[in-house]
């Protein structure tokens, strides 16, 4: 059986997160150990029960085992998963078929997947595989999704700091999802901000994923109700849970990427609750 490690957070409340301090947002919403060599790690968020991970094989495959706070025979049983390589090139078998991933190509898994394993072309220099899950009730065919072939948007400018490419791999409209909608955004340089103005999403929780960011640099991800908005400092690979009643945006020290995974009521990309700028508080 493959070397795991399980994380559960539970859902909170707007009105306690108001009191929480540095550690305890930290400790529910910061997930800082996504990409560990030689084990698939993975965290259980009870908001619309995302799962959000990494599997980062070495000289041998990991395989996706049997998750105990699903209470399923096997992984996929009544899920379906999003899949981004970030890092060397490597592969994903599915029922025994096998999918090749470069750097930043995607693979949808349908529902009722039994057997999926990940594997590094060079253990040198390995994949990172970051994984998102979501409850599924209908199959969906497996499929790959290269970064070129992704819907792409380009959106902000120099002059508001936040000039970024989109790119929707999995989609309604493509990948006959159920509820899962996942991309990344990469930040040109001099840009730092994303997703400003900020939103909320009522109808649905979103798991941001930092990369390309340099260890000595850091950034500042705004949480929380719009008029009362906290920060986490989050660093180089690591995630954060962003709650259905939570703004979700950052500001860099340096320009970075991120991914971005959705699950919940609606799967629209432009299902969102404006929170203008000049609301926050």
């Amino acid at each position: 059986m493959t070397t795991k490690t399980i994380d559960e957070r539970q859902a909170a409340h707007p009105r306690d997160v108001r009191g929480y301090d540095t550690e305890t947002l930290r400790q529910d919403f910061l997930i800082e150990r996504i990409f560990v060599p030689g084990e698939v790690a993975l965290t259980y968020s009870h908001y619309d029960r995302m799962i959000v991970g990494g599997a980062m094989p070495a000289a041998k495959p990991l395989t996706l085992d049997p998750f105990p706070p699903t209470g399923t025979p096997f992984f996929l049983a009544r899920r379906e998963l999003g899949v981004i390589n970030l890092g060397g090139a490597g592969s994903v078998s599915v029922d025994g078929e096998r999918f090749e991933l470069p750097s930043l190509d995607a693979l949808y898994v349908g529902l009722g997947a039994r057997e999926v394993s990940f594997a590094s072309t060079d253990p040198a220099n390995p994949a990172k595989f970051y994984l998102t899950s979501a409850p599924a009730h209908r199959e969906a065919r497996h499929q790959l999704i290269r970064k070129d072939d992704a819907n792409t948007i380009h959106l902000g400018s120099a002059e508001t700091s936040n000039k970024r490419t989109i790119r929707q791999y999995i989609m309604p409209n493509s990948t006959g999802t159920n509820q899962l909608v996942m991309g990344m955004t990469a930040l040109e340089p001099g840009s730092v901000w994303n997703s400003m103005p900020c939103h909320t999403h009522t109808r649905r929780m979103e798991a941001y994923l930092y990369f390309n960011l340099d260890q000595a640099h850091r950034v500042f991800h705004f949480m929380g109700e719009p008029q009362q908005t906290r920060h986490l400092l989050v660093a180089n690979e690591q995630a954060v849970i962003s709650p259905n009643w939570s703004i979700h945006c950052g500001c860099g020290t340096s320009n970075y990427s991120f991914v971005w995974a959705m699950a919940g009521d609606n799967v629209e990309f432009t299902d969102m609750d404006a929170a203008p700028v000049e609301t926050l508080r």
